[in-house]
């Protein structure tokens, strides 16, 4: 199963959406080194598919640009969010392992959860700890390597 990284987007403050900045450093246990969600934890670099942006679309969300669910990585042909827990991937040249399948939303929710009554990230997002480092960038592929159990 293979997909292609369409944005790599980050922030430099927490609370704050990210932007695509076209390629990255993914460092080892850490995550990108620029993005502000980075650190020694669990949730060290997101991903979500093309098909949540499609779906918050069908739903009347506008504005959907890449980055705009916190996500850092957004990847085209894989839903990732049918990831199950440790199942480990490679996006670009690093190797990433599932941690966590969606996540509360803040407060009472983003802007598009009030524009439309929903989101996608606290269901489809994928939070991810870096097992090996390595640069990721627009065209990149996404490969599972293993699914987990």
């Amino acid at each position: 199963m293979t997909g292609q990284v369409l944005a790599v987007n980050v922030s430099g403050k927490r609370g704050e959406i990210k932007h695509n900045i076209n390629e990255a450093f993914i460092k080892e246990n850490y995550g990108l080194e620029t993005d502000a969600h980075s650190g020694d934890w669990h949730r060290q670099v997101s991903l979500l598919s093309l098909s949540s942006f499609d779906k918050m679309r069908k739903m009347g969300a506008i504005g959907l640009d890449y980055g705009v669910f916190a996500e850092n990585i957004t990847v085209g042909g894989l839903d990732v969010a049918t990831l199950p827990l440790q199942s480990k991937i490679k996006v670009g040249e690093a190797i990433l392992e599932v941690t966590q399948i969606g996540k509360e939303c803040h407060n009472q929710g983003c802007a598009i959860k009030k524009q439309v009554g929903s989101c996608v990230m606290p269901i489809e997002g994928i939070f991810t700890r870096v097992l090996s480092s390595g640069w990721v960038k627009v065209g990149d592929q996404v490969e599972v390597l293993e699914r987990g159990k």
